[in-house]
């Protein structure tokens, strides 16, 4: 679409996206847009199915989920890094987008990634284990 007001309002979307963390007063990304605060809601709203608020807020729990789920940042660190000023905020924020806490999140997602190497031998195919017991004139093509 070749719109020039909805080429503005994902010009503004991108903004939203970019500055999530320094969280920008709204009426930054409605000038990007060139359009009034009202009604650059009321037509990103039309456009996008939510309002710029709940979007931003969307995406940052979503960029929060994946600092956790990383476990290079502690819930106080995924918070200030993504410019939410309270931990508790936060912290209640997250748990109403996701249905659990962002400590317990974190868990849950530390246990379901992978350690680095192999997995333990019970998830292990017996095949390949036996592989590295047999002699090497066993297979066919060995030298």
């Amino acid at each position: 679409m070749s719109d020039p007001a909805f080429v503005r309002l994902c010009r503004a979307r991108e903004f939203l996206r970019d500055t999530c963390a320094e969280n920008p007063p709204l009426v930054q990304a409605a000038a990007v847009a060139h359009l009034s605060l009202f009604h650059f809601v009321r037509r990103f709203e039309a456009v996008f199915g939510q309002t710029p608020h709940r979007w931003r807020t969307r995406l940052r729990i979503q960029l929060a989920r994946e600092l956790l789920a990383r476990g290079e940042h502690s819930v106080t660190d995924a918070c200030v890094e993504l410019g939410f000023t309270s931990v508790g905020s936060f912290s209640n924020l997250f748990s109403r987008h996701v249905g659990v806490s962002p400590r317990q999140f974190q868990r849950t997602a530390r246990r379901a990634v992978a350690v680095s190497g192999w997995p333990p031998p019970a998830h292990f195919p017996g095949c390949l284990s036996l592989m590295g017991r047999l002699p090497a004139d066993a297979f066919r093509n060995s030298r």
